[in-house]
Order: C-alpha cells, then structure tokens, then sequence
C-alpha cells in the first residue's frame, strides 16, 4: 500500500473506531462461561452457530460436564447428541474434546498464554485464539476476524483481502492496538443492530458516511 493510501486508511480507520466506540462503548463478547475451558468449548461451538443458541446448549452442556475431568472421559457420540443443534457437531465434538487431552498433557489444564501455543490446540485457528487470549488473559497479538468483521471490514473499505489472515494483516495496519480487543466486538454489534448481511437500505447505516 503506498504512503498517501495508508495515511488515508488509517485516518479512516480512526474515524470508524470513534463512531463505534460512541454506539457500543461497553461491546464484548456475548458468549457465557464460567472457567477457562467453558471459554474454550462456546468459543468452538459459536463457529457457524450464534451466540444465543450456544448459550441456550451450553446451559445444559456445563450441567452434565462440570470438569475438565468431564470432558475427557466423556463419550465422543453422546457428546455429538449433546451439541448437535450448535451445527457442524461432528467435527466440534472431535476437537473440542481433543482440546481437552491436550490442555490436560500439554498444558496442565490451563490455557496456553502465547499465540503458538494457542494453534497447537485442536480446533483453534488466529480467530478463536485471539478471542481466548484476549479474554482469558487481557492479551492483544491479533484481530478476532470472524464473519462480521470479515464482511464489513471489506463494506467500510478497511481491506480488499478476501482471507481472514490478510484481514487481520490489514486491519492491524491500520487500527492502533489499543482498540484490536474491542474492535472485533463493536463491529459484531455493528452488524447485528445495523449493518445486516441480508439486504438493507445500506446509506442508513452509521458507518455509511464515513470516508
């Protein structure tokens, strides 16, 4: 990106932050738990699933498994039929309760506190461990890219990349990190009050004016 293109970008970029902040000062994540591990599972969970139907799973999920314990003795097929209506449970259950070996061998059933050893657990791609650090620990290496701000990230023109790492990349760039945490939850709130996916009278969107 040339010199002007990125002063431009990020004078832009300052001007969206300060509209967020003013319509959600107080955005975060909507997901419920109580121990680092409940973090772990309904961040699993969410991918391709909203917030409201993890938490209405996980309300009966953390009922039945209390412990870490819990998870590593819990039987793979049961655990499908428990999460089943998150989506995709096939594949959540395999990870999430491969998670659980690994945290329990790997990490002394303790989240890891490094974006490396973050990947190294089943199931957690940039997104989710940048989720997990920052809420497990008050730790900013990244911008959580999820479907929200994958899509409005291109809308407002922060990013022409179409690849969740090359968002991140850009939005990085362009974002002073004392504001990469919230970032990520101000524009989810953006998207579910104002700016939908499904078609809408885009101009009337806050962000819209925005240049």
């Amino acid at each position: 990106m040339k010199r002007n293109s990125f002063a431009k970008q990020k004078k832009k970029a300052a001007k969206i932050i300060r509209v967020l902040r003013k319509l959600f000062p107080r955005a975060t994540m909507m997901l419920c738990y109580s121990n680092q591990f409940q973090l772990l599972v309904t961040v699993e969970l969410s991918a391709q699933c909203t917030d409201k139907q993890v938490n209405k799973v996980t309300t009966t999920l953390f009922k039945k498994y209390k412990t870490l314990n819990d998870f590593l003795h819990a039987n793979q097929k049961e655990f499908e039929q428990d999460i089943r209506s998150t989506g995709f449970y096939k594949n959540k259950a395999k990870n999430i309760l491969a998670a659980a070996r690994v945290l329990k061998d790997k990490f002394g059933g303790k989240l890891p506190r490094t974006m490396k050893e973050m990947l190294a657990i089943p199931g957690v791609g940039r997104k989710t461990a940048n989720i997990l650090l920052g809420n497990a620990y008050g730790i900013v290496e990244g911008i959580a890219v999820d479907t929200h701000v994958w899509r409005l990230s291109r809308i407002l023109g922060l990013s022409k990349n179409n690849t969740p790492e090359k968002i991140e990349r850009d939005l990085m760039n362009c974002i002073p990190q004392k504001h990469w945490f919230q970032f990520t939850y101000q524009l989810i709130e953006y998207g579910r009050k104002y700016c939908t996916a499904r078609r809408h009278d885009h101009k009337n969107c806050p962000l819209s004016k925005v240049h």
